[in-house]
Order: C-alpha cells, then structure tokens, then sequence
C-alpha cells in the first residue's frame, strides 16, 4: 500500500517536470517580429530602388494649411522610368493605420489646393502612408511609386 502512495507524487512530479521543459523550450522558439513602416529615408531608398528620383525635399509641407497634415507630411519632387518631367508629390506618413482612417479625407480636401485639375489627382496608397499629388502620374511611375510605398509600410 505504502508503494501505491510513493507512485503517485513521483508521477505528478515527473509530469510537472515535463511540462516545464516543454515551457522553457517553447520560450527559445524564435518569433517572427510583426513588420513595421519604415522611416522617410526609408521610403526614400524604396522609391530610389524603384527607379523613381527624390529632389527638393520640404518637410512639413502638406500642400495646405492644415497643421493636423503638416505634421506627417513630406512634399517633394519625383521623376523617373516614364515620368520624364518632374511632379510634386505629398507625402503623408501618418503613425498608424487609425490616424491614417482620421485624416484620410482631409487629405482629399487639402489637395484641392495643389491640383488644377481635379480629373487628374493621383494617389498611391498603402496605410500608414499616403502620396498624392497633381497628375496624371504615368503608368510605369505610377506602379513604382505603388511599389516602394508597400515595401515601405512593411519595412522594405
């Protein structure tokens, strides 16, 4: 009878053994982190792999008198691959996808103050980022901007 008791700490401790093993092991899994956006250099070097160049670079600038959009806004000038005469393009990298549902529309308000012609308002999206700008943009440029800009919302 004795032995019958001496068994079953024995096996709740065995037990309990295993499955602390198994816990720590599972602690050294390596995990995958979740991609992040990455900065404006970021972007940059995206858009410049891409083919498509970078020059006069205005921080703050949203096109607009909106503060809410010059906080997260870039503006300068792209051209590249099809694109030969350079365009002014905004920038609105927004910090997260929230923010970036907010203020969406008013970045649609605010271009009306940089596009002539409001048939030929392009934009490339992908949240947290936004590029908008006076087009029509050509169709080689246009999906290279698409391009870097998803390379960039997930961390190139």
């Amino acid at each position: 009878m004795l032995v019958r008791y001496l068994r079953r700490p024995a096996l709740v401790a065995s037990l309990a053994a295993v499955g602390v093993v198994a816990t720590a092991c599972s602690a050294f899994t390596p995990q995958t982190p979740r991609p992040t956006p990455t900065t404006f250099a970021g972007i940059v070097a995206e858009l410049v792999l891409a083919g498509v160049g970078v020059k006069n670079v205005v921080a703050g600038d949203p096109g607009c008198d909106d503060q809410r959009l010059a906080r997260t806004a870039v503006s300068f000038d792209a051209s590249g691959i099809d694109q030969a005469a350079p365009t002014r393009v905004y920038l609105y990298a927004f910090k997260n996808a929230k923010a970036y549902d907010e203020l969406r529309p008013v970045v649609d308000l605010c271009a009306r103050n940089y596009v002539v012609d409001p048939a030929a308002y392009a934009t490339v999206e992908a949240t947290p980022y936004l590029l908008a700008g006076p087009g029509p943009w050509a169709s080689d440029f246009a999906d290279a901007l698409r391009d870097a800009l998803e390379r960039a919302a997930v961390g190139g």
